[in-house]
């Protein structure tokens, strides 16, 4: 018996022919894609960066793009060929009829799933490559996020004009021009602590603790990767102002900072993913000295591996951002992390010399290297490496001479962390990563304290710097007003003898540290459920 659809008029069924046809067209179209990729060509030189261009069914790579009107160094038909994952930011497509192959790695997993779903598409299975995200994500398809944000503007100012009157200050107490800041703010910055958070990934999996410990302290010089450029300012938070980054459905972690005091500024921030939860306190003092400013943290950042339920804490190293004045800007990070087992005073632990910049120095500008040493006081795992590219560990076999001069011998050395290549022209705009591109994105539903919702931020993204400044003083004069109100509150019910409540942040709760005198905000576990009922209640009013 012939179906309904079957007995429609032939008009009707060529105008969905036509449909079909279109729509066949449509996304053929949607699947022309370029960029950078880094491409493993062997074993001496490893990745190195190349142009791809997805066209026509074919993909091609040249060594930049002024080369993609000639003939192409290397392209595979995608008619035959075979995708495949290999982790979270490489994979390898082939062609073995023609007997070609392709190992690429992206700069994010969000970026190797938009050339994935490109390349899926452009072999005209769609659904194959819907299929495939949904079973990496669980959400179907990957939202694509932007890759940059709006060039820098061109504002010239006379720096020693403002600094001249700031020697020996705490700059964190100084209004400032958005001339010195980038769009981003302090919680937002703080979050890029986790652009190589695949890092605790790999370090949750390990058996041997002091191999998770050497992978964690990788990670953790892995924070400082994009110092070495980025020398503007971040925005100072107002007080209760949030940021929310939900990265769950690519990265595989989602993360929620607060402003949750403002004298002093006291920021906290809780991150977490199915392997690990990390969770921080960031204060800290600065000091303008006229030739350099020094940043001092003061706060302590922890992690805790779910599996295993190993636990450590550490505090961040000075940065020193030398040549303020005269000459170009650089910045230096130096002192000692100690990496301790938060579970048990005598536990292991690992000590990081971030080796200070010397002109007469015999180590290599940005060295850092250290030791992991387990629960007898023995050195177990060595960590060499520069914080602006890359850390190696090896595991020690056999430690001979003296305790003041002891030396090791060790196992083959292998990369924990490298650091990705800067995006095309970043240093257009601000010198930032994709990720930092993406960490002021506009987001529907969070909160209306996040810090996109900043007008004086976003203006600034903008372009529109003059604007942002306005809106920059308006804000810290709504700020300082409602601090006098709460002042004069608390001075009314002094004299009327009655208590007046301290300011409560909205997503964290000061509690003691377990193990310690001390206390730290940590988080309340209500933001993501207010967020999926959209109830922000309680949030003040801060922009």
């Amino acid at each position: 018996m012939s179906s309904g659809q079957e007995n429609e008029p032939n008009n009707n069924n060529k105008f969905k022919v036509s449909q079909k046809i279109k729509k066949r067209d449509r996304d053929r179209d949607e699947a022309e894609m370029k960029g950078w990729l880094l491409k493993w060509t062997n074993l001496v030189k490893g990745f190195q960066r190349r142009w791809f261009v997805l066209s026509k069914g074919v993909f091609s790579y040249y060594l930049d793009p002024s080369e993609a009107q000639q003939e192409a160094r290397g392209s595979i038909r995608l008619k035959d060929a075979l995708i495949e994952h290999v982790d979270s930011c490489t994979f390898v497509i082939s062609d073995a009829s023609a007997n070609v192959s392709f190992r690429i790695k992206a700069a994010s997993e969000v970026e190797r799933q938009s050339w994935i779903m490109a390349l899926e598409l452009a072999k005209g299975s769609l659904a194959k490559a819907i299929e495939t995200t949904d079973a990496t994500v669980g959400k179907g398809q990957l939202r694509r996020r932007r890759t940059r944000v709006p060039d820098k503007p061109n504002y010239p100012l006379s720096l020693w004009s403002i600094v001249k009157n700031l020697i020996g200050k705490d700059l964190t107490k100084i209004p400032m021009p958005v001339n010195f800041n980038e769009p981003l703010s302090m919680l937002q910055r703080l979050t890029e602590d986790y652009e190589y958070a695949d890092i605790l990934d790999t370090a949750s999996a390990c058996t041997d603790e002091c191999e998770q410990l050497a992978y964690l302290a990788a990670f953790t010089a892995s924070s400082y990767a994009t110092t070495t450029n980025r020398s503007g300012k971040p925005f100072n938070p107002l007080l209760g102002e949030t940021y929310e980054c939900d990265r769950t459905e690519d990265l595989g972690w989602r993360c929620l900072a607060e402003q949750v005091s403002h004298h002093p500024p006291i920021a906290a921030l809780h991150c977490e993913s199915k392997e690990w939860v990390c969770w921080q306190e960031f204060t800290m003092t600065s000091k303008f000295r006229g030739k350099y400013i020094q940043i001092i943290p003061l706060g302590l950042a922890y992690v805790s591996f779910r599996n295993s339920g190993n636990r450590y804490c550490w505090r961040k190293v000075t940065t020193t951002i030398n040549n303020i004045i005269v000459g170009k800007l650089w910045v230096d990070q130096h002192g000692e992390m100690e990496i301790v087992d938060a579970n048990s005073p005598n536990g292991n632990k690992c000590i990081l010399n971030y080796v200070p910049y010397s002109y007469f120095g015999r180590e290599a500008q940005r060295t850092v290297k250290g030791v992991v040493i387990n629960r007898n006081k023995e050195v177990k795992w060595l960590i060499r490496g520069t914080w602006d590219d890359q850390m190696e560990i090896a595991p020690v076999l056999r430690t001979q001479g003296t305790l003041e001069n002891p030396t090791y011998t060790t196992g083959e050395y292998k990369t924990a962390w490298k650091r990705r290549p800067a995006p095309e022209d970043s240093e257009k705009f601000y010198n930032f990563t994709t990720l930092a591109c993406q960490l002021n994105e506009p987001e529907e539903g969070v909160a209306p304290t996040d810090s996109r919702l900043r007008p004086d931020q976003r203006l600034m993204e903008d372009g529109a710097w003059d604007a942002s400044n306005e809106e920059k003083l308006r804000l810290e004069e709504k700020q300082r007003a409602v601090r006098r109100q709460r002042e004069a509150e608390a001075k009314q019910a002094a004299a009327s003898g009655r208590e007046y409540p301290a300011y409560e942040p909205r997503w964290f709760k000061q509690q003691k540290v377990e193990g310690t005198e001390s206390s730290m905000h940590v988080y309340n576990n209500k933001y993501w459920e207010a967020k999926a009922a959209q109830d922000w209640s309680g949030c003040p009013n801060i922009f």
